[in-house]
């Protein structure tokens, strides 16, 4: 598998894994965390245009698909019930979705970003079990408690290395 930054003829493949992530996260207990719509279209073409979106291709098919970027996240200034590893900087992983044909597919995602940044927040839904295992088993430590910009809450992972940062 490689990663690479996503561009705008990927658009309809990144369209169908969110499609794909949606029904799974409804089949697993976790209807509301994305809904019917999120990721907006808008949103993917956005990420792309600022070259945020990237796709994980394992022979020469698009197999996961995820934001990452090195810059403060607004919505994680503000955390309760406990506190961040640390305040160095950081990158953020958001909407990484995976194709059920492939197995470790969001492993390998995470592991780019690590690879990318010593220093990693992600966030997810109470409901998304899933995604709460694989943080763990990936050696993401459960910090707390955010807030979208909407207000709903989401439960804040980081994963540090502190000898590198």
């Amino acid at each position: 598998m490689e990663i690479r930054k996503s561009t705008i003829e990927d658009f309809n493949h990144i369209l169908n894994l969110y499609e794909q992530a949606r029904e799974f996260m409804k089949e697993h207990n976790n209807p509301t965390q994305w809904g019917n719509y999120y990721p907006e279209a808008s949103l993917i073409e956005e990420d792309i245009v600022n070259e945020k979106s990237y796709v994980c291709i394992d022979e020469n098919k698009i197999v996961g698909t995820f934001m990452y970027a090195e810059e403060k996240e607004p919505t994680y200034a503000t955390i309760v019930q406990g506190d961040w590893v640390n305040d160095n900087p950081y990158g953020v992983v958001h909407r990484i979705a995976s194709s059920a044909q492939k197995r470790g597919v969001a492993t390998f995602c995470l592991d780019w970003c690590y690879r990318k940044c010593k220093n990693l927040r992600i966030d997810t839904h109470k409901d998304n079990f899933p995604m709460q295992r694989l943080l763990k088993k990936n050696g993401f430590v459960l910090c707390g408690i955010i807030y979208l910009e909407n207000g709903d809450e989401r439960i804040a992972y980081q994963k540090a290395d502190m000898l590198k940062i």
